[in-house]
């Protein structure tokens, strides 16, 4: 771990950050100049997506000024708009209005708000339990029962995904590690970086080597060479970034290698719901890569494995 102070090591690590993207922005302006796909949708869609970065990373960087509240709330936004792109396209009845009430304005910010207060006995159980319970009571009061185990399966599995799963991210606040104290932002950081990254490798390591598609029937843009390209990559930068952890640099890179792996099967569950809705990406908030949903598929996967691994193996 490093001997530089919580303040300084983040400084640090989104200066790192902004350096890549720099780099990637000279490139893809050099490319768009004069390159030989100069004015290529290729190219376009490149800068597009490098330039929503910036917007993303700008974002996150104002989150973690903030602190701890900033956080927390950044990701209960997150949440709130993944599960409207999610609902908006899934089936639902008059009927489901109360429980889709319930979802978004009373079990999301309660969700969050036991992150605030540290409540890990209710946080944990919140959604699988009560939630899961409750929701389909409130739509059976609806009294209509057309394709009642689809529409009240659809509530669930979207507040399960896109609140209950993105939730761990910020929960990773109230861990209390030894020798750690103050540090547990950096642990957000580590998560989002490698598994952020691992989509950004596969991407580049699947338009350079690609040959091989994985899953053509769910995602055709995803082969073999960008997952294993893009894993390993990653697994090497979580590696590298163990001096921000409380993990030694092998246990790192065992870490990212796990929630990488997750993150990349996150993406192709939620690829898969996309295609059996007939829709290329969740939305369009987000220029170059689609909706919040299709930023964050990755990660809802990835976080609470990497959250329940600190937990279970450093907090005593």
């Amino acid at each position: 771990m490093t001997d530089l102070d919580p303040t300084s090591t983040l400084r640090l690590i989104f200066a790192g950050v902004a350096a890549f993207l720099l780099l990637a922005s000279s490139i893809g302006g050099a490319l768009a100049w004069r390159g030989p796909l100069a004015g290529s949708a290729l190219i376009a869609n490149l800068n597009a997506r490098i330039n929503a970065w910036w917007v993303m990373v700008g974002v996150l960087a104002i989150a973690f000024w903030i602190g701890r509240g900033g956080v927390i709330l950044l990701f209960a936004f997150i949440s709130f708009q993944a599960l409207r792109e999610f609902i908006s396209v899934t089936y639902t009845r008059s009927g489901d209005h109360g429980a889709l009430v319930w979802s978004f304005f009373f079990f999301l910010p309660l969700q969050y708000a036991l992150i605030a207060v540290d409540w890990y006995g209710l946080f944990s159980i919140l959604i699988p339990v009560y939630a899961f319970l409750l929701l389909p009571i409130s739509a059976t009061l609806g009294a209509d029962t057309k394709r009642f185990f689809e529409r009240a399966a659809k509530v669930q599995w979207g507040l399960m995904i896109c609140v209950y799963c993105v939730s761990h991210v910020p929960a990773l606040l109230t861990l209390e590690i030894p020798e750690f104290a103050g540090r547990n932002l950096q642990l957000i950081a580590f998560l989002v970086l490698t598994v952020q990254s691992s989509d950004v490798f596969q991407y580049i390591w699947g338009k350079l080597l690609g040959r091989h598609p994985l899953a053509p029937g769910i995602s055709p843009s995803k082969t073999v060479e960008g997952l294993l390209g893009g894993v390993l990559t990653s697994t090497a930068l979580g590696a590298a970034l163990w001096w921000i952890t409380p993990f030694a640099p092998w246990q790192a890179a065992l870490v990212a290698l796990c929630v990488n792996l997750f993150g990349f099967f996150g993406g192709l569950v939620l690829s898969a719901i996309k295609r059996d809705r007939g829709l290329k990406d969740w939305g369009s908030m987000i220029e170059g890569h689609g909706g919040m949903l299709d930023r964050v598929d990755s990660i809802s996967f990835s976080a609470p494995i990497f959250f329940h691994i600190v937990r279970y193996w450093w907090v005593p």
